[in-house]
């Protein structure tokens, strides 16, 4: 079974998206009379917005008092329901009567309704309440998916959720709570999610998603008085946006809302002491294939390459009979990807515990390959530590993952330590990171491997517009038998607080690039011998300057047959 959006065409570079004027943080998404309703908390505006003008409406002009600092609303037929506090209130939108319902434990904050059943959310408690719409009484309650804030709506036997923290949308059987499968969004901070149909010149209306994404953006503001007249701030947006998915139970993935981007790789030679190095080849890995990224084109930049593959990788073979210090040159190059968000759905039931590794497989990932310290007291105990009694590899690894969460903080360096001396001092990069948990995992016997390369600056809005990323970034990959390799980012979902996210265990966003998978990403051989080895264990950022660079050229929709099975 394949569950799927409605479908953008292939490539579109003029997405519609709405941004709704004269409002501040907007939250939750209620429809009525075919358009959208939404709650400004912070001035108390319910307002009306065309989705096809932006033109907004304030429809309570006489009672803003009376709404500002409500939480969330939603709309089933007439009647506007919303949360304040701990309390329910429903509202007739003809008459503006407002009257209480119900109230719940701690706080009520998303609400969706169906019938005279309402659906009600707390972050703190983690539940999301069932509650008669008719008597007032809690019904039942089940867990909530995310960790975060969440906002909800009914759509036929389902209750879909949408979470700020973990900027994932959830689909769950809306009887028991069940999740049927979940997928990322594109942007920060969805704040609501409803659906509106939607019609094409082959199929009746189908219901199509929008969410609602709310938070603040910096900007450069221009301050004519002041010492600095230009100045970095940050201002209130809100926009909505239709949102397309499609998920595979048999691929045990989902797909959401894709980018067609540009990526330019150049190096430009510019050494920094003196230097003759003979017979110089210079690798450098091309974006990869996977079940969430598509290369449509590469070319060279600056200078011709050799392209050559490697365990399934692409890589760009540059030659240069001798390079000396007074050599300059600019070479690179410049591709054309398509990106997903993708976010598996699996159990530790999924698991096959009966497939055995070859020893190639396990010479490559299960051994101390990369400076893991993996002989050292401090990790061999970390390792054992953080998996506990636990044997099913999926729960060992979110339990590493979790325990390296817990006992490290995250820290920008411009050197990478080992696993010992990270898990000593407390603080580690995107890189230490990774180190830390390829050991612990690899101790534990569980494959894995040290991928990435770079992320799309953000939001993916600006389209056309030439995006420079600050750093590179690296993630991993884990092996699960009878399913293949996952992704796992390094460290944006440590949080210092409550429990940590899961938007990015077993998934990815659409601003993650991948690059040469299993790979180096770049290396320097001089007379066939790579240049870390020669005297002096002269390094790549020594001979050049690397410059890169995005461009987001339009909004691609997912699709079941979009990329081959690779059990990537």
């Amino acid at each position: 079974m394949t569950i799927l959006s409605p479908a953008l065409p292939r490539f579109s570079a003029s997405p519609r998206i709405i941004y709704p004027l004269s409002v501040a943080r907007l939250c939750g998404l209620g429809v009525w009379q075919g358009q959208f309703l939404s709650l400004d908390r912070f001035q108390g505006y319910v307002v009306q917005i065309d989705p096809d003008t932006d033109n907004v409406r304030i429809l309570n002009n006489q009672q803003v008092d009376l709404f500002r600092d409500s939480n969330s609303l939603t709309v089933g037929d007439d009647i506007l329901w919303f949360t304040k506090g701990t309390r329910i209130y429903r509202c007739d939108l003809h008459t503006w009567e407002v009257t209480y319902v119900a109230e719940v434990k701690d706080r009520a904050e998303g609400i969706a309704v169906a019938g005279n059943t309402l659906y009600v959310s707390n972050a703190r408690l983690g539940l999301i309440y069932v509650v008669s719409a008719t008597q007032g009484n809690t019904i039942t309650q089940f867990r909530a998916p995310g960790v975060g804030q969440e906002y909800l709506v009914v759509q036929g036997e389902d209750l879909w959720v949408c979470d700020d923290t973990e900027q994932t949308v959830y689909c769950l059987d809306r009887a028991t709570g069940q999740q049927r499968f979940s997928f990322l969004t594109p942007f920060e901070h969805p704040s609501g999610l409803n659906f509106l149909p939607v019609s094409g010149e082959d199929h009746p209306p189908q219901p199509q998603l929008y969410v609602l994404y709310s938070g603040e953006q910096p900007y450069i503001q221009d301050d004519p008085n002041g010492y600095e007249p230009l100045r970095l701030a940050n201002r209130d947006r809100s926009l909505i946006q239709a949102l397309h998915y499609c998920y595979d139970p048999d691929r045990h993935y989902a797909l959401s809302h894709g980018y067609r981007l540009e990526l330019s790789y150049v190096e430009e030679l510019a050494p920094l002491d003196p230097v003759t190095l003979e017979d110089v080849e210079w690798r450098i890995a091309l974006p990869s294939t996977t079940n969430r990224q598509r290369v449509v084109s590469v070319e060279p930049f600056g200078l011709p390459y050799t392209l050559e593959e490697q365990d399934g990788e692409r890589v760009a073979v540059f030659k240069f009979p001798q390079l000396t210090e007074v050599d300059r040159q600019v070479f690179g190059w410049r591709a054309v990807i398509e990106t997903y968000g993708i976010k598996y759905q699996l159990l530790p039931k999924d698991v096959d515990l009966t497939e055995e590794f070859s020893e190639a497989f396990k010479a490559q990932y299960l051994v101390d390959n990369e400076n893991l310290a993996m002989d050292t007291d401090v990790v061999r105990m970390a390792a054992k530590e953080a998996v506990g009694s636990e044997t099913n590899p999926l729960r060992q690894i979110l339990s590493i993952r979790d325990y390296v969460y817990d006992h490290l903080s995250y820290r920008l360096t411009t050197h990478i330590d080992n696993p010992d001396v990270v898990l000593q001092r407390g603080t580690g990069s995107c890189g230490e990171y990774v180190g830390v948990l390829l050991a612990l995992c690899r101790l534990n016997g569980i494959a894995c491997r040290t991928v990435g390369r770079y992320k799309c600056p953000q939001p993916p809005d600006q389209f056309h517009q030439p995006l420079y990323p600050d750093y590179n970034h690296v993630w991993l990959e884990f092996y699960l038998p009878g399913i293949g390799w996952l992704p796992m980012e390094s460290n944006p979902d440590d949080v210092d607080y409550g429990p940590h996210p899961m938007r990015f265990f077993m998934g990815l966003a659409w601003y993650h690039a991948e690059i040469g998978r299993g790979l180096p990403f770049e290396r320097v051989f001089s007379q066939g011998t790579n240049i870390k080895e020669l005297p002096g264990a002269m390094s790549i950022g020594n001979l050049a300057v690397n410059h890169v660079r995005f461009r987001i050229l339009g909004e691609i929709a997912p699709h079941p047959d979009s990329f081959p099975n690779s059990g990537s």
